[in-house]
């Protein structure tokens, strides 16, 4: 939001310097974030030209005698404008002085054999304009030698500042003057606008037939005006914000825009056919917009149309067949209230950003529907002349105040300072609200331009903005209980480790979208439980992400287009199952492409390494969960994983029968084509929130469990299995066979061979025997070994082999 100081001043009467109003908005949550005070235009004085005499080698050359009214002897300018002549009065630029029309620094210099100290300006040199024909033209009693930014009211200085999307009142001069009155800084002048004498009906009447759309409707003609150049002070101020004057009825629409918050629009009413109509647009319906471009419109979005077609899209823009132009003779001036919410999506969805939908989305001030057109009226008067009509006014229904109860404690509750409560009171009585009672509960009426208030910590938020944050007393920061004590949560914790740990396996951290298209959500178990967004920010971001695979694939896909297609990427972040806060999970997943193995370099002695496979996904997805604090050693996998995993090269890594810890795999042919993206690829999740707990650490230190002191002993057996037998169950009976003396058990074998039988193979195993009370005797290691082909072949049917 932009505006000049002067402009302010329009509206807010105080003696404060720019640099006091610039910290009070600050102060006030309307943040300044860029200041321009004029100071390029300062350079250039009021010249008078006393001779222009034709240039000896040049036709199109004039060589002036300037006087720039320093007292000092008339300096000497090559001037290329066809104005250029003898008594004219003009914006002279001295050599050193920076152009901003022409990016030039001036220096003396010959043009065609003549020296040139300097030059007559023109409008656009001074971007003041696009008039570039001739040098500016000065009425004769303009004071030469005077700085000719003052004299043109050009040293006004432009102030910028940051809005929120909850201050849709700031969006407007006049109400940005009120947060300066209301926080001591001057005197709000009145902004009561006063209705315009009108004789006769306006002809054209307005139907709204989508209510829910509009809730008001105002429409005033103005017969017999004349449409041009609007008035050099409108055209500055205008200018001075990055607008272009354009003409004058549609500078008096930008005008009101600003200076009060009310977007306006006018017909040419001579292009209107018939009366108008508030509907739905219809679908594939056409409107070719002001700023030259034909969209196609939907049934969510509103319109206004006449007899014949649309007329404009109702909050956003304009259509052009209704435009004014110089020949316009009568006007339409519009002033409506638009729903909020359609405004916003059909400006998205168009992709149309103008300063009446950035209004109309935030929530302009519905009690200045009338007085807005009112104003607009005055002004076309003046500056266009005409005949008003009367104010046509439809659907419109009044304001009802919202009222919130207000306990005056909760400022100190919420803020931790004392306001006294006849300041607060004053504080809301200022900005505009109507606190009603006089106990420590009060009934607060929220005033018409406030739309974002809804409760009692909003309140609290306008009370110590005015007040002044700067009030609040700085406090020590309390020491905590102990030097040791937890600051981090367990989940924080792990995502730290989590991301340290695949970082150390050569693989890139990712922070992808959150939302994913349709398509991709189902393709990662979406489905009918996808959390849809109601307003995304684009048609191919209307999920939520149901897994963190999608986004990393896709950004390996981006790498791999680039000439990059050996990468490894990783992120740590949630997934959205549903809008549960149990369906809301904690993620770290990763994925490797081409031969992005953990090395990094895609290359060894031995020549080009292979391509990235489900055993590398593996080795991440087992060093994630084991920096998250998992105990890897009693983790079992189990063979395939979801569906968009290839069936046969893929696992699931779980922690006990039902509890699933993570995934991994290569991808599935077709969930790479529905992604529309190529391999090699594989990938892994782990749930860093499925992890259970470590066990509470004792009060007091415990002596760790003693070394044997006996030699341990490793036995080796092989077992003959169905095919279909898992090595790790063949493992897991191994170890169950003696929990106190077996102390692990690793395979280093699995054969397959016509000796063995059809359907079978053999799994070698080697189990590590610890004794703890004495020396194992023969007789010992005999039983424990028969215990353990008894329990092999009790849970998996194996047989020891030959």
């Amino acid at each position: 939001m932009k505006f000049t100081l002067s402009w302010l001043k329009d509206h807010l009467e105080t003696d404060a310097t720019l640099d006091e109003i610039v910290e009070r908005l600050t102060s006030i949550g309307l943040e300044v974030e860029h200041v321009d005070d004029k100071s390029g235009l300062k350079p250039f004085v009021i010249a008078k030209v006393l001779t222009a005499v034709q240039h000896p080698d040049a036709d199109r050359l004039r060589v002036l005698t300037v006087d720039t009214g320093d007292g000092k002897p008339p300096v000497q300018v090559v001037c290329g404008a066809p104005n250029a002549r003898a008594g004219l009065i003009g914006a002279f630029a001295a050599p050193g002085t920076y152009v901003p029309g022409i990016d030039v620094t001036l220096t003396v210099g010959k043009i065609r054999g003549v020296e040139s100290h300097g030059m007559m300006c023109s409008e656009r040199e001074l971007e003041l304009s696009d008039e570039h024909n001739g040098i500016i033209d000065l009425p004769a009693d303009a004071p030469v030698g005077a700085s000719f930014a003052s004299y043109a009211h050009l040293d006004d200085p432009v102030i910028e500042i940051n809005l929120t999307p909850n201050r849709p009142d700031a969006t407007s001069v006049y109400g940005i003057a009120r947060d300066l009155a209301a926080s001591g800084l001057g005197t709000l002048k009145s902004g009561a606008v006063e209705a315009i004498p009108a004789k006769g009906e306006t002809p054209v009447k307005v139907v709204i037939e989508a209510p829910e759309l509009c809730p008001g409707f105002a429409l005033r003609l103005v017969r017999g005006v004349k449409n041009g150049p609007s008035p050099k002070w409108l055209q500055q101020r205008l200018i001075a914000i990055g607008l272009r004057p354009i003409s004058a009825l549609v500078d008096i629409t930008n005008y009101v825009t600003f200076d009060r918050g009310r977007p306006l629009h006018v017909f040419d009413a001579s292009k209107v056919a018939g009366n108008l109509v508030v509907r739905r647009a219809k679908d594939g319906e056409r409107v070719l917009a002001l700023d030259g471009r034909e969209y196609t419109l939907t049934p969510e979005m509103c319109v206004i149309a006449d007899d014949d077609s649309v007329e404009s899209i109702a909050g956003v823009m304009g259509g052009e067949h209704s435009g004014c132009d110089e020949n316009t003779s009568d006007v339409l001036i519009e002033s409506a209230l638009w729903d909020p919410i359609t405004t916003a999506r059909t400006g998205r969805a168009l992709g149309i950003i103008t300063d009446a939908r950035y209004r109309f989305e935030r929530g302009v001030d519905p009690e200045f529907m009338v007085p807005g057109i009112e104003l607009a009226t005055r002004l076309v008067l003046d500056l266009c002349g005409g005949e008003p009509a009367q104010t046509e006014v439809v659907g419109y229904a009044g304001h009802v105040d919202k009222i919130v109860s207000f306990p005056l404690s909760e400022v100190t509750r919420l803020t931790g300072i004392e306001v006294p409560k006849a300041e607060c009171l004053e504080i809301l009585s200022r900005l505009g609200f109507k606190p009603q009672g006089s106990g420590d509960v009060v009934d607060v009426a929220v005033p018409s331009w406030r739309p974002d208030l809804d409760g009692k910590a909003d309140l609290v938020e306008e009370v110590m903005r005015i007040h002044g944050v700067d009030n609040i007393a700085p406090q020590p920061l309390g020491a905590h209980d102990a030097v040791n004590s937890k600051i981090l949560t367990t989940l924080q914790v792990r995502t730290r480790t989590a991301k340290r740990a695949l970082a150390v396996r050569g693989m890139m951290e990712a922070v992808t979208w959150s939302f994913i298209p349709a398509k991709h959500a189902e393709l990662f178990g979406g489905g009918q439980t996808a959390l849809k967004l109601a307003n995304p920010i684009a048609a191919d971001m209307s999920d939520m992400r149901p897994s963190l695979l999608p986004g990393l694939i896709a950004a390996a896909q981006r790498n791999a287009d680039k000439g990059i297609g050996d990468v490894a990427l990783f992120e740590v972040s949630g997934t959205y199952e549903g809008d549960g806060a149990d369906q809301q999970r904690r993620v770290a997943a990763g994925v490797r492409r081409g031969t992005a193995k953990l090395d990094g370099s895609g290359r060894n002695w031995a020549g080009n390494s292979g391509p990235v496979g489900v055993f590398d996904a593996k080795a991440d997805a087992i060093a994630a969960l084991e920096a998250c604090g998992a105990p890897v050693d009693r983790l079992q996998i189990e063979a395939g994983g979801p569906a968009w995993y290839h069936p046969g090269r893929s696992g699931t890594i779980k922690l006990g029968p039902k509890t699933v810890l993570g995934t991994f795999g290569e991808f599935h042919p077709k969930t790479m084509e529905g992604l529309d993206v190529s391999g090699p690829l594989c990938g892994f999740e782990v749930f860093v929130d499925a992890v259970p707990e470590p066990k509470a650490k004792p009060t007091k230190t415990k002596p760790k469990l003693e070394l044997s002191a006996f030699q341990a002993v490793k036995r080796d057996f092989a077992f003959v299995v169905d095919k279909s037998v898992e090595a790790g169950a063949l493992v897991r009976a191994a170890l169950a066979a003696d929990k106190k003396l077996i102390t692990g058990v690793s395979v280093f074998d699995i054969f397959e061979g016509a000796s063995l039988g059809a359907d079978k193979k053999s799994i070698a195993i080697e189990v590590s025997i610890q004794p703890v009370e004495k020396t194992l005797t023969d007789e010992d290691f005999e039983a424990l070994a028969k215990r353990i082909v008894e329990n092999v072949g009790k849970q998996t049917g194996g047989v020891l082999r030959a």
